[in-house]
């Protein structure tokens, strides 16, 4: 089909929730597809440009933590509220509104001038993307009746934002070589304009025909609480308890419990309570939490550890990231076959025990360790990551009415971003926990100590301005104090994964995919 042709193709009926056909519904899951791969792809960018945010900006440890989840923070928080939304005012309008921002935003970030700008930047691109990956999902559920046809496209989706992962680094990578550290933000405004221009010709939308009023105190405290929550673990992970955490705690937990009871008395809650009776829901919503926990804290480091430890290059770095995109876009094209041939808890527990095991591989993780080891590794992180979410993926879109999928969705993407700023928060506090513990080696200035621990990029740069002889003993201890947090955060996540195979295999044990 050409350009023209795509473009003078009927979107569909205008009215919402009106069938498109066949051709019409996969030219609308391609341009569903590139939202989600403009997350992806953002996601991953920032692990690649770290080591040149720290020399840039130069962000302390903490800082450097914030600019990394202060954009799941913001996400997790408003994804509920957005789903919602999108489920009342059309899923394509929010989409597209999003889109936009998303796109305007990234601007902001690329040309950051300081720690507190980018963490700032990255709290509103938090706020733009929370309208996205909902309204994809609700789209698709709606645009695909038939259980078959939907289950692939769950794997397209899923499969597209591996790609994305993919493409982030090899891209980001390249342009980090040859650009300033700002540009592999700007990538996300070429792919936003084809969302928007394509997009509004394109997707049909759909809306919950009768939802009722958008409650914004229930839309306050979603956000309060989820905020407060994961501010409150972040900080006790990283600093011990302390007042001020507890307090953001308490509240958090305190405004969580006002929104449950508060939904379970509107006469339409901005998200139905009765959603997570349903024990195939709550199993693959679970599931989704635990898997990104777990894997989360380790990715985050993962280009640090093969830059600034292995002294890869940006490209070099993003190349290497590979086996894991390739491996999670094969599992999860085929994951509704497997789903259906054998069970629907095989595949997902059958995914997390095997990502489980790859991390708990990762244990032996040394300074030398070669590639074909850590090629392996990501490769059945991967394949599992790629079976496990799009099988609850589709699990959660089916057990809903079409109706409800904006909030469906969200609760699957909520639980996706809490668990990612769950596990950078406890994860990688252990990464930078060990880190700032190693000895200092005799003879390094106050000022070239203070900078290494920091975070390695600032050892790095102390190392800079050392005699090669003090650069080289300050420079190799950093990098064994994070090697050694990557070892322990690695035994944390492969725990966290083994256990969730386990849940998944108890819970999901009735769930069975349609057709």
């Amino acid at each position: 089909m050409t350009t023209t042709q795509l473009l003078t193709t009927p979107a569909g009926p205008a009215e919402p929730g009106a069938p498109l056909s066949r051709a019409a519904r996969w030219v609308a899951l391609a341009v569903l597809v590139l939202a989600v791969l403009l997350v992806a792809v953002d996601a991953t960018v920032l692990g690649l440009a770290t080591p040149f945010l720290s020399e840039d900006l130069r962000p302390t440890g903490t800082q450097l933590l914030w600019i990394g989840d202060v954009y799941s923070f913001v996400i997790a928080g408003l994804l509920v509220s957005m789903g919602s939304l999108g489920d009342r005012i059309g899923r394509k309008k929010l989409l597209l509104i999003g889109a936009t921002a998303f796109g305007g935003v990234s601007v902001l970030t690329a040309y950051a001038t300081s720690p507190e700008m980018m963490i700032a930047a990255r709290a509103l691109l938090g706020v733009a993307g929370a309208t996205l990956m909902p309204a994809t999902l609700a789209l698709i559920r709606n645009i695909f009746p038939d259980p078959r046809e939907r289950s692939l496209a769950v794997g397209v989706w899923g499969a597209t934002a591996s790609a994305g992962a993919a493409v982030g680094p090899v891209v980001g990578g390249f342009l980090l070589e040859h650009f300033w550290w700002g540009s592999v933000f700007l990538i996300n405004l070429p792919v936003m304009a084809v969302l928007v221009v394509v997009g509004a010709r394109l997707l049909p939308e759909s809306k919950d025909p009768s939802p009722g009023p958008w409650d914004l105190t229930s839309v306050v405290l979603s956000l309060v609480g989820v905020i407060g929550v994961v501010y409150a673990v972040k900080e006790t992970a990283a600093h011990g308890i302390r007042g001020e955490a507890a307090a953001a705690g308490l509240a958090g937990a305190a405004a969580l419990f006002w929104f449950v009871r508060r939904q379970l008395t509107l006469p339409r809650p901005l998200l139905d309570m009765r959603l997570f009776r349903n024990r195939g829901f709550s199993g693959a919503v679970l599931a989704d939490l635990l898997t990104i926990l777990g894997l989360s804290g380790l990715v985050f480091f993962l280009s640090q550890f093969l830059q600034l430890v292995q002294g890869r290059a940006p490209l070099e770095a993003g190349l290497a990231e590979l086996p894991a995109a390739v491996g999670a876009v094969a599992a999860g094209l085929l994951a509704g076959v497997l789903a259906r041939r054998y069970s629907v808890r095989s595949v997902v527990a059958g995914g997390l025990a095997a990502i489980g095991l790859a991390l708990a591989a990762l244990t032996g993780l040394g300074q030398s360790t070669g590639y074909p080891v850590l090629g392996a590794v990501l490769l059945v992180v991967g394949v599992g990551a790629g079976l496990s979410f799009t099988v609850t993926a589709d699990v959660i879109l089916a057990g809903v009415p079409k109706e409800q999928a904006g909030a469906a969705s969200a609760v699957s993407e909520t639980a996706y971003e809490l668990g990612a700023a769950l596990g950078i928060a406890l994860l990688g506090s252990i990464v930078t926990g060990v880190y700032r513990d190693f000895a200092t080696p005799p003879g390094i200035p106050a000022d070239a100590a203070r900078a290494a621990h920091e975070s390695l990029g600032g050892a790095a740069d102390a190392a800079s301005t050392l005699p090669p002889a003090h650069a080289t003993a300050l420079l190799g201890t950093a990098q064994d104090a994070f090697v050694e947090g990557m070892r322990l955060a690695a035994g944390a996540g492969a725990a966290v994964l083994l256990a969730a195979s386990v849940a998944a295999f108890f819970l999901l044990r009735a769930e069975k995919l349609d057709g």
